[in-house]
């Protein structure tokens, strides 16, 4: 049956053609007709379904690890990834978590998995395949194709980091500046205050653009998100949200569609800031999937391809190629058990440029952000701090290194004052510093971390006398 806005060729003219028009001509036609469908199409069908994976018969000669696929149950299409081929089928996961398929249902084989950002994307929520969830209507595509899943630039290709940003929190510009192109990470256990931090660098003013991945959060914690910290910075942010009750491959591919959307803004020369929380929980989608494939597990449950994929999507952030431009990627890492040194934990701190330690202990005590100075670090501090800064940094971590290793001696009432000049130092400073350091969500940004500081330092060595006489003298000049 023919369309009758198609033009039909009588058979004389069409004898006379070249059969390359005529091949042309057919193309066209059969292009008009098709939806869209390539000519030649590839299938299989089901042979095995599981709660964890899917097996299918006749497309493993045609596939590769990571193609993706169409099976089509209950009257729908479901979208599947190729995570193992066997010689007699292919292992494949779907994204959804309640598909209706049965033994026999088709299954094709359809183009890579591939998004096109635009600029119109900012402001808008998305979801781990890049379509709209915010009901603000379609997106429309951007002019280059960004693979969800693809290589990072070549060492040699990266440009230097050289500029440092001001984030406003004054725990981290203080003891662990960050510079753009830099990846650091937040290291915290359950309930000590991630989400909370990630949230106060999301109001950084240095950034173009902000692209934000919420991890298998939980759907309360999304909208809340949402509403209070992207809202604000809704004209320069893109969102992208796979909540904990996802399927494993919808929560692995939000981290890797954040990512692609942060390459396509940095390829257009803007400094982006991308947040993702959190790693863990993109780990853990990626041991589901390994241990669905039949891989077996090596440590605490992670799969070996786990620890390849972590640096792959990891070194995609950074500085970009010459003339292009960054991503700064902060990446929450939560720590199972509070265990600094459990496997994934463990490995993206060996990969990232600096990493904050959110101590429970000092959450305990009242001081947020519980960043803790003695154990976190910024491999690339010294391109944002002067020699005489970096001076008075070291001098800060000494005196709450003496302050803290004394605290026990301290509340016994085994310390004598003026008997230890250094330990006085410590006991009169480290109180007012943590004080300084304390910032709630709402408190304004600081501008100047380093003349803050010093305001305050000054202030206290003038002493109740120096000030009672500047009073003084002030009050006689007014009179």
């Amino acid at each position: 049956m023919t369309s009758p806005h198609t033009a039909i060729p009588d058979s004389a003219s069409a004898a006379a053609a070249d059969p390359a028009d005529r091949l042309e001509r057919l193309a066209q036609v059969l292009g008009n007709h098709a939806g869209g469908l390539p000519v030649v199409r590839y299938g299989g069908h089901v042979t095995e379904v599981a709660a964890t994976h899917v097996l299918v018969r006749g497309i493993e000669r045609k596939v590769e690890l990571g193609s993706s696929v169409e099976v089509e149950g209950g009257g729908e299409r479901w979208l599947g990834e190729v995570i193992g081929i066997q010689p007699d089928s292919a292992n494949i996961k779907l994204f959804s978590t309640s598909p209706r398929l049965g033994l026999g249902a088709p299954v094709w084989i359809r183009d890579s998995l591939e998004i096109k950002p635009d600029v119109s994307w900012l402001g808008r929520v998305v979801n781990a395949l890049g379509q709209p969830i915010d009901d603000l209507g379609p997106l429309p595509n951007g002019p280059v194709a960004y693979a969800i899943d693809h290589e990072p630039i070549p060492p040699m290709a990266l440009d230097r980091i050289r500029k440092p940003i001001i984030t406003g929190v004054k725990a981290v510009d203080l003891f662990t500046p960050i510079c753009a192109g830099q990846r650091i990470g937040i290291f915290a256990g359950s309930g000590v205050g991630k989400s909370t931090l990630v949230s106060m660098l999301a109001r950084t003013t240095g950034f173009n653009t902000i692209v934000i991945a919420l991890v298998a959060e939980r759907g309360r914690e999304v909208r809340e998100f949402l509403d209070n910290v992207v809202k604000p910075h809704g004209t320069r942010a893109v969102t992208v949200v796979a909540s904990s009750a996802e399927g494993a491959m919808m929560r692995k591919n939000a981290a890797k569609t954040a990512m692609s959307v942060a390459e396509y803004f940095r390829d257009r020369g803007d400094d982006v800031l991308l947040v993702i929380d959190s790693i863990t929980r993109f780990a853990h989608a990626l041991r589901e999937v390994s241990l669905a494939a039949g891989e077996p597990p090596v440590a605490r449950g992670y799969a070996p391809s786990v620890f390849a994929e972590l640096p792959r999507l990891l070194e995609r952030a950074g500085p970009g190629r010459p003339g292009s431009g960054s991503i700064t990627g902060v990446f929450s890492v939560l720590m199972d058990g509070e265990d600094t040194n459990e496997p994934i934990a463990d490995t993206v701190r060996g990969i990232l440029d600096g990493h904050i330690v959110l101590d429970r202990a000092i959450a305990d005590q009242g001081r947020y952000p519980a960043i803790n100075p003695l154990t976190s670090i910024s491999r690339l501090a010294n391109l944002a701090w002067t020699k005489e800064e970096a001076e008075l940094v070291r001098r800060l971590r000494t005196i709450v290194a003496r302050y803290e290793e004394t605290r026990d001696l301290r509340a016994v009432g085994a310390y004598k004052a003026e008997a230890d000049f250094e330990l006085d130092q410590a006991v009169l400073l480290t109180p007012v510093l943590y004080r300084f350091l304390t910032q709630l969500p709402d408190s304004p940004p600081c501008t100047s971390v380093f003349g803050e500081l010093a305001a305050l330092l000054s202030d206290m060595r003038k002493g109740p006398a120096t000030k009672e006489a500047e009073g003084t003298q002030v009050a006689k000049r007014a009179g």
